[in-house]
């Protein structure tokens, strides 16, 4: 239900308030946009273009790029602002009030003034006005008015009287003030004036003031409409949309650049009505808003509009030479073709034929006061309209028409008229043939009549682009998937004689994409890669020479000639002109983008109907694209291009730049040479961002920029509106920027200088300290050599020392080797003797077993004496001391004393013992020794037996151990 009511409202609005035809392009931000509260409460703009709103969450900024929210110390709404000459941003808030001024970073920074209130005073509730008269600032809340003059506060208070103060703005160079009680107050210079005090103003609530025109003052008022002060004075100011205002209140009431006034409503969006009330234009969501509560309104230096919403912010290009035309705005359809006639502006839609009168006297046809009217039986696809004999055919999906009045009249009775291409015209008959869904048609005009002929025979194809050559008698036609068809017609046209297709072996780029156009009086063809001509001589295409070295080789969907001679094209959903009366360069020509109208073009059905320089007509997806060319040359606004931002990158809290250079205190245009940013080396990564705050031409604007100091060139030119630097060496370096527009103009905006200190490993301290550390390392070098050679002397002392010593053991170890030569010899001489010995005691020993059986004479008397005395003399070698002294003497010396150094040890051993203990030194066994002393086996483990007693020695450590551990201790 409350949708239907809303259309009514709508419908109703429409009906009564007849704007302008052409509205200006809307730019909607919404909350998610910039990040902050819903509600808009006021607006200003600073000398470097940068826009300012009191929102519900802070102080919003926006620079044409970047949105940035500023919040209160208590987070308070802001619900008023006003800049001064030196660029303090003053706001009011809830019991809060101050003012935004950069820091030396340039850096907005808030200084509050309640520290200035006494402690009773600092519970106001909201300040909802901000009035700046030279260096006098009032605050204005609902019980409270405050001067703050830089030195202090001074309070005026109405809350004992249980009034409110109503309004405080500054108007005519005076402050007005109203306190709710039907009084109106001039302030200046702290001299309080009433101006008015009308009976009438008890009734009526102020909501806003505007300068009239001299001493006039145009207030607005809430549910009562517009009034005029001038002195005392107070008259009701009647306009036609007094009822409009009286329904939808009015919030605030601008007066605009041109002298016209822009009045914002609570309901009903806001319109513009010039100094006698007559209604000029009207923006409400029908148009593009985002609702139709407004709260706040500016006009920028460039005559833009911008709207504070109670939800979201918009922008209106309102003085841009480009308006959108919208034939039914609650029906958003897309707009095909377009055409003038007899002061009539048509616009064919897709669905039906929609026209609004003109007013002749209006060079712009956009700003024609009207609605469109909708042709009763024109619904449907309309496809093209064409004017020939001063009558409109209108192209449409169910055949072709002729107006006639206000009612379309069928011309070709079958489904599916494209275009129509005059073929002769004379004052008593014209000629037309059309292009439809199934082939050629012939119209005849006579008597002032279109009569429909039947179709031109054998041609089936669906033929939307199509032009007649009159030199050869011939339809050009194309196809887009086809190719470019030739027909040749018999002389009455009804029938073709001859018919081409031409294709790739033609000399085309390809079969597909090929347009049609006439220009500079012959048939061109734009292709894939440009434009191209037939060679009628060749009989093939080739690329013009006249138009290639002028459009390249791009690929054109729509090609148009005005009446100056300049070409209006449409290639890839991008809209320009050659203008070849404007020079560029060395050329005799110009060549100019929209970039702001990109992408917004019906695509595979462009359109562009170029009546004249203030008034060319484009197909547009939500209607039809007004372009007032005139004024799009003229209105050329100085460009605009600021650094706003400079930060180290990855740090979270890093911004050393923050848009504004400060000198002396004081805002400045340029950097202080004073001011230069010095970083240390760690900090050698940072992030710029700048902006155009030519927010009109947002779309057309491209950036260049260069670090000198490290860019050795300026960057290519590109939309992107910030670059990042890492990783950078020490050094001072300068970041600029410059920005153009489509139209070739171009900008440089103050550098920026800073300096990046060298890293520590490259100070002078560090270079000190390094002098210092290599002359220590060479002093530790002297030290090191010095320690060297004398460590090496003494290596090759103790070498020398080593090497002596070592002959000195290579000599003992010679005589060593000798001695043990020798001991080796003397006993393997005394190992002989001894084996002689043995051998020798067993011979006698033998020779004694056998002479002992031998009896004299056989008998047992006895022994031979011969024999007895040979027996004797044996037993007296067995017992001979001789040989062992001679052996004892010999052992010893080659056992060092052993014997010697045996009896010393142990003087109570015997001869025997002696004996025994050589043999063991000797490692002999028992048997052996029992051999050498002449006693059985038995008789030697007894004496070992004996020496063990003797020595002192268990029977579980061996004996030759013994000998050998006492004799050499």
């Amino acid at each position: 239900m409350k949708y239907f009511l809303l259309i009514l409202n709508i419908i109703f609005l429409n009906s009564h308030l007849h704007a302008q035809i052409g509205v200006p392009e809307i730019n909607s931000y919404s909350s998610l946009n910039y990040k902050g509260g819903t509600q808009n409460w006021d607006i200003a703009q600073d000398k470097n273009g940068v826009m300012y709103f009191a929102n519900n969450e802070g102080l919003l900024s926006y620079n044409g790029r970047y949105w940035k929210l500023h919040q209160l110390p208590n987070k308070t709404v802001v619900r008023s602002l006003k800049l001064d000459v030196d660029g303090r941003i003053y706001v009011g808030g809830e019991d809060e009030l101050g003012f935004f001024f950069p820091d030396s970073n340039g850096r907005l920074k808030y200084h509050s003034l309640i520290k200035l209130l006494p402690l009773s005073e600092r519970k106001f509730s909201d300040v909802w006005n901000v009035a700046i008269d030279q260096n006098d600032v009032y605050f204005r809340t609902n019980t409270r008015v405050f001067q703050y003059n830089h030195r202090g506060i001074k309070i005026y208070d109405k809350s004992s009287a249980k009034r409110e103060w109503v309004i405080a703005e500054f108007v005519n160079h005076q402050v007005l003030i109203e306190d709710g009680s039907a009084t109106l107050f001039s302030v200046k210079n702290d001299s309080w004036k009433a101006l008015s005090a009308h009976k009438e103003l008890k009734n009526i609530y102020i909501t806003s003031m505007a300068s009239y025109e001299g001493d006039t003052v145009l207030i607005g008022t809430l549910k009562n409409g517009l009034y005029l002060l001038t002195g005392s004075k107070l008259v009701k100011k009647k306009t036609e949309t007094d009822s409009f205002f009286i329904k939808n209140r009015i919030n605030k009431v601008l007066k605009l650049h041109d002298h016209t006034f822009l009045v914002a409503t609570v309901a009903g969006g806001c319109v513009i009505i010039d100094r006698n009330g007559v209604l000029l234009q009207h923006f409400d969501t029908t148009d593009g808003l985002q609702n139709n509560n407004i709260r706040s309104v500016f006009q920028d230096k460039n005559e833009n509009l911008w709207l504070g919403l109670d939800d979201g912010i918009d922008f209106i290009a309102y003085n841009n030479a480009i308006k959108y035309i919208r034939p039914h705005k609650l029906k958003q359809t897309g707009g095909y073709a377009s055409r003038i006639l007899d002061n009539k502006l048509f616009i064919g839609t897709s669905n039906g034929l929609y026209v609004s009168a003109l007013n002749p006297a209006l060079t712009d046809i956009s700003k024609t006061k009207g609605s469109f009217k909708e042709i009763s039986n024109s619904q449907g696809q309309v496809w093209n309209l064409d004017v020939i004999n001063n009558k409109l055919l209108i192209g449409h999906e169910e055949g072709g028409f002729v107006l006639d009045g206000d009612i379309l009249k069928p011309l070709i009775p079958i489904l599916g008229t494209w275009t129509f291409s005059l073929i002769s015209q004379n004052k008593h008959s014209t000629e037309i043939i059309a292009g439809t869904y199934q082939g050629l048609r012939l119209i005849k005009y006579s008597d002032e009549k279109f009569i429909s002929t039947d179709e031109v025979k054998r041609i089936n194809e669906s033929l939307r682009f199509v032009i007649y050559d009159s030199k050869s008698n011939t339809v050009w036609a194309s196809h887009p998937y086809r190719g470019i068809y030739r027909f040749k017609l018999t002389s009455d046209h009804k029938e073709i004689e001859k018919t081409w297709l031409f294709k790739e072996n033609s000399g085309l780029p390809s079969s597909l994409n090929n347009y049609i156009a006439k220009i500079k009086d012959r048939v061109v063809v734009a292709t894939e890669r440009g434009i191209y001509e037939f060679d009628d001589a060749k009989q093939k295409f080739f690329p013009s020479k006249i138009l290639s070295p002028v459009l390249g080789k791009i690929n054109f969907q729509c090609l148009k000639e005005d009446s100056y001679g300049n070409i209006w094209f449409i290639t890839n959903k991008k809209i320009g002109v050659v203008d070849f009366q404007r020079r560029q360069g060395n050329k005799p020509y110009s060549l100019v983008y929209f970039p702001e109208l990109t992408s917004k073009v019906v695509t595979k059905f462009e359109s562009i109907y170029p009546y004249n320089k203030e008034n060319i007509f484009v197909a547009s997806t939500t209607g039809i694209i007004h372009i007032n060319y005139l004024k799009y040359l003229q209105n050329i606004k100085p460009l605009t291009v600021h650094l706003t931002q400079v930060k180290i990158s990855g740090n979270k809290d890093s911004v050393i730049f923050g848009g504004y250079f400060l000198k002396d205190g004081q805002i400045s245009k340029i950097q202080d040479p004073a001011s230069k940013v010095v970083l240390p080396f760690k900090y050698n990564s940072l992030h710029f961002e700048y902006s155009s705050t030519l927010f009109e031409q947002h779309n057309n604007i491209e950036f260049s920029y260069q670090l000198s100091g490290f860019d050795k060139e300026w960057s290519s030119w590109n939309s992107k509106c910030e670059k990042d630097y890492t990783n950078l060496p020490q050094g001072t370096y300068t970041f600029k920027v410059k920005a153009r527009n489509n139209l070739g103009n171009e900008l440089l905006a103050a550098p920026y200088t800073f300096v990046i200190n060298p890293p520590w490993y490259q100070t002078y301290w560090f270079y000190f300290l390094c002098m210092l550390m290599v002359c220590f390392c060479v002093y530790l070098l002297i030290e090191w050599q010095k320690r060297k050679y004398l460590k090496e002397q003494r290596y090759i002392n103790m070498a020398h020392q080593l090497e002596m010593e070592h002959h000195e053991k290579a000599i003992v170890k010679l005589k060593n080797e000798k001695l043990e030569t020798k001991v080796h010899f003397q006993n393997k001489e005394l190992a002989s003797t001894t084996l002689h010995l043995m051998q020798r005691s067993k011979l006698l020993a033998k020779i004694k077993e056998e002479l002992l059986p031998i009896k004299k004479n056989g008998s047992d008397e006895g022994y031979h004496p011969e024999v007895k005395k040979v027996l004797h003399l044996i037993n007296n070698s067995e017992r001979s001391d001789a040989d062992w002294d001679q052996f004892a003497m010999h052992f010893d010396y080659v056992n060092s004393n052993f014997l010697k150094k045996l009896k010393e040890k142990v003087p109570s051993l015997s001869a025997n013992d002696l004996k025994l203990c050589a043999y063991l030194k000797m490692n002999l066994t028992s048997k052996e020794i029992a051999q050498l002393m002449s006693i059985t086996t038995r008789a030697v483990e007894v004496n070992r037996y004996r020496l063990r007693k003797k020595i002192n020695v268990s029977s579980e450590t061996n004996l030759f151990d013994y000998l050998i551990e006492i004799t050499s201790s």
